[in-house]
């Protein structure tokens, strides 16, 4: 299949800073259902809109079977979009809705009541014509807003979050009819939701974004067997994470224990360890590798969620068998039902500059620090000055440095004024006995952190970093 849109280096902002979406590439394919998935915020709906023309890229181009048409008005590109709010004309009934804009082309009547009659059969509202849109439920509305969109024929339909508006049930029941419709018409969709569920259902390929950049590109298998990083791990489906390290050739520790896994990293690795629930097996007491007790059982109809706790950990199991709250449990896996990813960061780093006042300045903080670490043999006179081993001052405010703080070294506050720092959480993963944070400040710099209790995502707190806990190095120091 030839490439029908391609994004290359895609970008857009607001102000020299503030990045909404940066370096999007991406290509989809004539005739594939593609799936742009995030949380709210993550910019999909932004990239979606410049795609339709609504918004203009700040850097990069949108290209259209190979010609650039970045800035190609709306109503010139060979799209049609169909929003949340399905923004059907409430004085017009389902046939002058559909035939609008084929009237606004002033075709002949007798074409326009044959494109309708078409595509009312193919959104199955044949009858309703002359109904008024005000009496149609809120699954028969989406029918006819997309009817009203594929009328005119566009070789890409574009498709903003279109099911959010209704209950599960509904929801449920159109994915399946938009996926059967995709097949029927055999234009290419491109398809905008936080939905994991409705990526996973629908789409040939799925795009995960966060923070403005995509993340991981691929089949819902790929996508969900084969996650990038702990995000999208998280983001899709359900899943234990858990702290590990490479112990041998496809050999990785976790959890106490040493399993044979599928993926060729490095000894010594340290790696986040991704076992989905229903790949856990539990067996009796003795034959497992792990071994812990159940501490909660929920039925959720098709299976039973089963946690079990091992030492600090908590693993989640999914299976159709039951288990009693106190049982005492081993745990096995299988090496294809372990996927370790190498750690994108496994220390906070950042370039910074020493103060005259024993602090040092990094993403917008300042923090206290041990200057004499930098200097070999020195140390902090009666006077609070840094000397050399003969007693020489030295002068080191303005000094570009590298500081690098540990995970576990970071705790939050909620007291603005106790940290060095302030900022939003933007992210949390839970890793079996701890949470995993990311927290930006004003100017998007990202501190992480790990930490034992549950905070909230977006939850306004101060930074606080121990003294002995920055770890100072000049700047041309080798890492």
């Amino acid at each position: 299949m030839d490439n029908i849109i391609e994004l290359k280096g895609i970008g857009k902002s607001y102000n020299s800073k503030d990045y909404i979406v940066r370096d999007i590439n991406l290509t989809v394919k004539k005739g594939e259902f593609v799936t742009l998935l995030g949380p709210s915020g993550c910019g999909k709906t932004t990239t979606l809109r410049m795609i339709a023309g609504f918004e203009t890229p700040t850097e990069g181009s949108i290209l259209f079977e190979g010609k650039d048409i970045s800035k190609v008005p709306p109503y010139l590109r060979p799209v049609n979009t169909v929003f949340q709010r399905y923004a059907l004309f409430p004085h017009l009934n389902v046939y002058n809705n559909i035939a609008f804009g084929l009237n606004l082309k002033k075709l002949p009547k007798k074409e326009i009541a044959e494109k309708v009659s078409r595509v009312l059969d193919i959104v199955d509202m044949e009858g309703f014509e002359k109904r008024k849109i005000n009496t149609l439920s809120g699954g028969q509305q989406q029918r006819i807003a997309i009817a009203r969109a594929i009328v005119n024929e566009p070789e890409i339909l574009l498709l903003d979050e279109p099911l959010g508006a209704l209950d599960l049930k509904m929801r449920k029941e159109m994915q399946l009819e938009l996926k059967q419709m995709h097949e029927n018409i055999g234009i290419t969709f491109i398809y905008v939701t936080h939905d994991q569920e409705e990526a996973l259902t629908m789409s040939d390929k799925i795009v995960v974004m966060a923070d403005g950049a995509i993340q991981q590109t691929g089949t819902p298998e790929e996508v969900y067997n084969e996650p990038s990083n702990a995000f999208v791990a998280d983001f899709i489906g359900e899943s234990n994470i858990f702290n590990g390290v490479m112990s041998g050739n496809m050999k990785v520790k976790f959890l106490g224990a040493e399993f044979e896994c599928l993926d060729d990293i490095e000894k010594g690795a340290k790696v986040d360890v991704v076992v989905r629930p229903e790949d856990i097996v539990m067996v009796p007491y003795d034959e497992g590798k792990v071994k812990g007790e159940v501490i909660s059982v929920i039925f959720k109809g098709i299976h039973y969620e089963i946690t079990v706790q091992s030492g600090k950990n908590e693993i989640v199991v999914q299976r159709t068998k039951a288990a009693v709250i106190g049982d005492k449990v081993g745990i096995t896996l299988d090496p294809d039902s372990i996927h370790c990813m190498k750690r994108e960061k496994n220390v906070n780093r950042f370039e910074g500059v020493l103060t005259k006042k024993g602090t040092v300045m990094f993403a917008d903080g300042e923090f206290e620090c041990n200057v004499s670490m930098l200097y070999p043999g020195s140390e902090v006179d009666e006077e609070g000055n840094l000397t050399d081993s003969e007693g020489n001052i030295i002068e080191y405010a303005g000094t570009s440095v590298i500081a690098e703080i540990s995970f576990d070294d970071i705790r939050m506050s909620d007291d603005a004024d106790e940290g060095g720092v302030c900022g939003n959480i933007f992210s949390l993963i839970y890793k079996g006995d701890h949470y995993n944070y990311i927290i930006k400040t004003e100017n998007g710099y990202e501190y992480i952190l790990n930490d034992e209790y549950l905070w909230n995502e977006n939850d306004y707190v101060s930074i606080v970093i121990p003294k002995e806990a920055i770890k100072l190095m000049h700047m041309d120091s080798e890492v």
